[in-house]
């Protein structure tokens, strides 16, 4: 399990390698995401702070199944990549709203 960093603070974590959380977390596509998000008031990401990954703590690989075994109460639904791998990433902070209809450019 590796956790993102945003200026030193952990906000997601994923089940990915370490190899791929790296080509996740810092595709343009998430990080347009990490602007798009508010977590209380605040956006996720400024553009200019440092992402950093690393291997995540023993309480965000717990707070990681906590969540997915909620979805997983909630709904039955296959999210995998193009090789056929799982791939979840779970936010450790709160997100205000996601404009599920917003499009860049």
């Amino acid at each position: 399990m590796v956790t993102l960093e945003i200026a030193g603070k952990a906000v997601a974590v994923t089940n990915a390698d370490q190899e791929q959380a790296q080509e996740l977390f810092l595709s343009e596509s998430f990080k347009d995401d990490l602007k798009s998000f508010k977590s209380e008031g605040r956006f996720l990401w400024d553009g200019s702070a440092a992402l950093t990954t690393r291997p995540a703590s023993e309480d965000e690989i717990d707070a990681f199944y906590e969540v997915l075994d909620e979805e997983d109460e909630d709904e039955v639904e296959d999210d995998e990549d193009s090789d056929g791998i799982n791939i979840d990433v779970v936010f450790l902070v709160s997100i205000d709203e996601i404009d599920d209809g917003a499009t860049s450019g």
